[in-house]
């Protein structure tokens, strides 16, 4: 058989799952790091737990390098090991095509980011599909509030681990403590989780900005990286000033 002949026999093999997004669908891909809690070293240097610094800018390098990446991403958000990104509505690469979607974000994420933290790590990756723009504004709502249900946790177990306590202890005794418990937890330990770092609690922000070049003065877009976001019905508002600037530029632009 010719080759010819065996790419029509084979190839609805291959592309038999294929599905495209439709155009009139918000997407927003999260891709969840795999393994990270095995991360030991950073250029020979022990990490910080639960919260380093040289994580949290890995994660946001990524984030950066995947916005830069040919794609129309509007808002990028990460908190923990994840990383969330909104498309434009406008966002026609790959006709939409779910699987090359997953599997480049996923791809690249996992290079950049090992490539910075000197280890292998690997990103899973999802596409919420959201019929209109309250859903996207619910969505990174929900992101957030995880970020801080995470922080909590994690500042609570290792204040447990400072103790002596070991993992699975930390974990049993965690899971039947309320809210407030966790938070006494912490105040014995001489920590405020208010008074913690934004970023800890509510997970890093990145967005473009619209600038003007010193000296040629031309117009240029350069991201943001926001450290303190706003919270609860205030990071509402931002996440859907992100949205309608991004219509507004698509309008300005035809």
């Amino acid at each position: 058989m010719k080759s010819g002949g065996l790419e029509v026999k084979l190839r609805p093999y291959e592309t038999a799952s294929d599905r495209c997004v439709p155009p009139e669908m918000y997407m927003v891909a999260r891709l969840d790091g795999r393994g990270f809690g095995k991360l030991t070293r950073i250029q020979r240097d022990e990490i910080t737990k639960p919260f380093d610094v040289r994580v949290r800018d890995a994660l946001v390098a990524s984030c950066e390098h995947l916005m830069h990446g040919g794609f129309r991403v509007v808002y990028g958000y990460t908190q923990s090991d994840e990383i969330s990104l909104l498309f434009h509505l406008q966002e026609r690469s790959f006709g939409r095509k779910l699987r090359k979607f997953l599997s480049v974000l996923a791809g690249e994420a996992s290079g950049k980011c090992s490539v910075l933290v000197g280890e292998v790590v690997a990103f899973d990756c999802r596409i919420a599909e959201l019929p209109h723009a309250g859903l996207v504004v619910e969505y990174f709502r929900w992101r957030q509030e995880d970020a801080a249900r995470n922080a909590l946790a994690a500042h609570c177990t290792w204040a447990l681990r400072g103790e002596g306590v070991e993992a699975d202890e930390a974990a049993r005794r965690l899971a039947g403590m309320s809210l407030g418990e966790r938070h006494d937890l912490l105040y014995r330990h001489g920590c405020n989780f208010n008074d913690l770092p934004g970023w800890h609690k509510r997970g890093v922000g990145l967005y473009w900005d619209s600038y003007v070049q010193p000296g040629s003065g031309a117009k240029a877009r350069r991201i943001v990286v926001d450290l303190e976001l706003a919270m609860k019905d205030a990071y509402d508002e931002f996440v859907r000033a992100r949205i309608v600037q991004a219509g507004a530029d698509e309008q300005a632009s035809v």
